[in-house]
């Protein structure tokens, strides 16, 4: 097997796994830009339960996401993932058949029940060497990313053909072919990766909740999340008040969507070409802040929901590729599965947080109010990210060890941190794993293989 590549298993799984997280995915996403209209037809309707509705999964997949992937580790990857796609199936149906608002919340609260992406990303690492897992990662991130986009386009073209009962039971036919996925094409893992690498560790969790850089990214994703979720509380009204009938909003997403990756481009050039990754960071934050501001700020015409749409979907498709990439760099060495899940709960919590707020303040002051509210946040998380720490370029790795004392353990630690390009050494002697995070250009892998194995 060629070190430099992924092997048929990784490719197989990296695919298989990413189809899997974005299928789950999709379904979460294609409520956002159809449910603040057709949501007024439901028995119970009221700003704060359409608000709920939308954002009522996320409360859950926050409090299950770090448990459901400690569970993985003691029933095993598949039967944990297979039984949150069932939950996940079961709250569609339940959305499916439901009149009343109220229903719809319950449906989507299960469908976030389901929380299976801990153990998913467990098993991708679980399915890959140390040296092939971030390009695993990658392409699971990828496909997330995508499943937005592709939510945002088909969302109103399947609810104007079969109305909102019909996206949700698109949504449970997806999460069919997701469990076929998992059962049939995902392969079977042998080995199992170390534990801090995919799951976390509770032990872990308060030191690194309070950990000042991690604590500004949890923050940020939590305040990303909110103003996304709060926005789609009144944008798609905006857009039908404009005079673009909903079966039409997918020919504003689509270019507006494309373009704000283009758009990103120059920020991802000048952060990584010139190394100014804090700098363009920050710069992301400030126009998403904009952004928020002047949809509350200027009078809406299509034209200006055009722009600033795209402005806000340019900030938050660059700050969404990069928090996890940042995060996994300033990971200490063997902790990047509670690092993780600590981030992605954070994720859902601000996810359930706007679709709260976006109702609340709909309700009581007015939806244009939202855009400030949620740009006041923005701007708290901008003074935030003038704290963060330059980047240094590094990769964290795990490997296998045949030391087995505490007094060994600290003798090889002392020597690893010593050799070139490595950044940082964690040899936990009782999983038999060393973690490092290293500089990829300057070290010697074998040498670091050669003396954990004397």
């Amino acid at each position: 097997m060629s070190a430099s590549g992924l092997n048929s298993i990784e490719k197989k799984a990296a695919l298989s796994l990413a189809s899997v997280f974005g299928l789950r995915m999709l379904g979460l996403f294609m409520i956002l830009p159809v449910f603040a209209i057709y949501g007024e037809e439901l028995i119970g309707y009221s700003p704060i339960w359409l608000g709920l509705a939308i954002g009522a999964y996320g409360l859950t997949q926050a409090m299950l996401q770090i448990p459901m992937g400690i569970l993985s580790d003691k029933f095993g990857r598949k039967p944990v993932i297979l039984a949150g796609l069932v939950i996940f199936f079961i709250g569609s149906v339940v959305a499916a058949m439901s009149d009343t608002i109220y229903g719809v919340v319950f449906g989507r609260a299960l469908q976030g029940t389901g929380a299976i992406a801990s153990a998913i990303l467990a098993l991708a690492a679980d399915l890959s060497r140390e040296e092939q897992r971030p390009k695993v990662m990658a392409t699971i991130g990828m496909f997330i990313g995508l499943s937005f986009t592709v939510a945002m386009i088909i969302g109103p073209i399947v609810a104007q053909a079969f109305g909102l009962s019909g996206l949700f039971w698109f949504i449970a036919i997806l999460t069919i072919f997701a469990m076929l996925t998992i059962q049939f094409i995902v392969p079977n893992s042998i080995n199992t990766a170390p534990k801090g690498d995919n799951v976390a560790l509770p032990s872990k969790l308060g030191s690194l909740i309070r950990d000042g850089q991690l604590s500004r990214l949890n923050w940020g994703v939590f305040i990303l999340h909110m103003a996304l979720t709060a926005c789609f509380v009144t944008l798609p009204k905006q857009f039908v008040a404009n005079g673009l009938a909903l079966e039409q909003h997918w020919q504003l997403y689509l270019p507006t969507l494309i373009g704000s990756f283009f758009l990103m481009v120059p920020f991802m050039i000048i952060g990584l070409k010139k190394q100014k990754e804090t700098q363009m960071f920050s710069a992301a934050v400030a126009l998403l802040t904009l952004a928020l501001l002047l949809l509350w700020y200027l009078p809406i015409s299509m034209t200006t929901l055009i722009v600033l749409v795209m402005m806000f979907f340019t900030a938050f498709n660059y700050l969404e590729a990069t928090m996890p990439s940042i995060l996994s760099r300033i990971a200490p060495a063997g902790v990047k599965g509670s690092v993780m899940g600590i981030y992605s709960s954070s994720q859902f919590l601000g996810a359930f947080a706007g679709g709260i707020l976006g109702g609340f303040i709909a309700g009581e002051f007015g939806e244009q109010t939202i855009f400030l509210v949620t740009g006041l946040f923005a701007l708290v998380w901008l003074l935030l990210t003038f704290g963060m720490k330059p980047l240094k370029k590094s990769k964290a790795y795990s490997f296998s060890t045949s030391i087995i004392n505490d007094e060994k353990a600290r003798e090889v630690a002392q020597k690893l941190s010593e050799m070139p390009g490595v950044i940082e050494a964690t040899i936990m002697h009782e999983e038999a794993v060393a973690y490092l995070k290293v500089d990829d250009k300057t070290v010697d892998l074998a040498s670091i293989k050669a003396l954990l194995n004397q």
